[in-house]
C-alpha cells in the first residue's frame, strides 16, 4: 500500500514518526503552514517557520525515503492578529519556491471580517501564482462555514476545481462535492473523522476527488491514520485500486496541479547535513 498524506504537520512530530510512517507505506506528504499553539508575536517568526518547511523538514523526511512538500499561508486563526498582517505582503516571495505546492492552510476559524479578507487575498495569490489552495473549514458551525467558504471561492479568480476543502464530515460532504472542489477528510483519534466513519462516507459518496489525511500535529493525533483508513477500506470491501486512488492517486492529482510535485527521493549522502545538522545527535561536530 503506497500512501501520500496530503495534510500533516511534521514540524510537530519526532523523527521516529517518519520511520514509522515509511514502514506503514507513506512515501510522500504535504505539510501545511499552521499556528504554533500560542500566538506569534512577530511576522519574523513566520518567515523562520516557512524556511524550516522549505529546508529542514524536506531534509529530515528524505532520511526516511519520504518526499516532503509544503503549503504556505497566513492561517485563519492568526489572520485575526494585526501583528501578523505583514505576512500577506511577504507571502509572494515564498510562493515561488519549488517545494510549495499550494497556498494553505487558508479559510475560517471564527468567521470574522479579518478572516474574510485574508481568505479572499490568499485565493487571489493562489490564482496569480498558478497554485491550488488548501482550505481549512472551521471546526465550529461547520456547515455555515463551508457555505461562506464556497461563496468566497466563487467570488475569486481561483476555480473551485483547484481548491481542496479540508476537515469535511458527513454534514458538509454533499455541498462541498456539489461546489466542484476536492474533498479532504482529517482522521483523528478522538475528534473529526475516524476510520469507520470515513469508510461509510466513501461507500455513500465514492472515491472521486476524495483525499484522506491524518492532520497530525502537537495534539493527540496519529500520523498512521492514513494507513488505518486504507486497512479499514479493505476490510469494508473496497478494492486495492480504490485504496490506491484515495491514498495516492487523488493527492498526487490535486497537488500535481501546482506543476511542482516531485515524488522521487534521492538517497542522502551518509554525511549529509542541513545547516550543519545531520539529525544524528552526538556525532562529530554535533552538540
Amino acid at each position: 500500500m503506497r500512501i501520500f498524506d496530503p495534510h500533516i504537520h511534521m514540524t510537530s512530530r519526532t523523527t521516529d514518526d517518519y520511520e514509522a510512517m515509511y514502514a506503514a507505506g507513506v512515501r510522500a506528504l504535504v505539510e501545511p503552514a499552521f499556528w504554533l499553539g500560542q500566538p506569534r508575536t512577530s511576522p519574523a517568526s513566520f518567515y523562520d517557520y516557512f524556511d524550516a518547511l522549505l529546508g529542514w523538514e524536506p531534509f529530515r523526511a528524505a532520511q526516511y525515503g519520504i518526499a516532503h512538500h509544503c503549503t504556505l499561508a497566513l492561517n485563519p486563526k492568526e489572520a485575526n492578529d494585526p501583528r501578523c498582517a505583514p505576512v500577506l505582503t511577504e507571502l509572494p516571495r515564498y510562493l515561488v519556491k519549488d517545494n510549495v505546492v499550494a497556498v494553505g492552510e487558508i479559510g475560517y476559524d471564527s468567521m470574522t471580517p479579518a478572516e474574510d479578507a485574508a481568505l479572499a487575498t490568499q485565493l487571489q495569490l493562489a490564482a496569480a501564482h498558478g497554485l491550488p489552495a488548501l482550505v481549512h473549514t472551521p471546526h465550529r458551525d461547520k456547515l455555515a462555514g463551508l457555505r461562506r467558504t464556497i461563496d468566497v471561492v466563487r467570488e475569486s479568480d481561483l476555480p473551485p476545481d483547484r481548491v481542496l476543502l479540508d476537515h469535511l464530515n458527513e454534514t458538509t460532504v454533499k455541498e462541498a462535492a456539489d461546489s466542484g472542489a476536492w474533498l479532504g477528510f482529517s482522521v483523528y483519534p478522538d475528534t473529526k473523522m475516524d476510520e469507520d466513519r470515513m469508510v461509510a462516507v466513501l461507500k455513500d459518496h465514492g472515491t472521486h476527488k476524495v483525499l484522506v489525511n491524518s492532520a497530525a500535529d502537537w495534539g493527540r493525533s496519529d500520523p498512521l491514520k492514513t494507513r488505518k483508513v486504507g486497512d479499514a477500506m479493505l476490510a469494508g470491501g473496497f478494492s486495492e485500486d480504490d485504496v490506491d486512488q484515495v491514498l495516492w492517486r487523488n493527492p498526487v492529482a490535486f497537488y500535481g496541479l501546482s506543476g511542482r510535485l516531485r515524488l522521487d527521493v534521492a538517497d542522502p549522502a551518509p554525511a549529509a547535513t542541513h545547516e550543519g545538522n545531520s539529525i544524528l545527535r552526538g556525532g562529530t561536530g554535533e552538540a
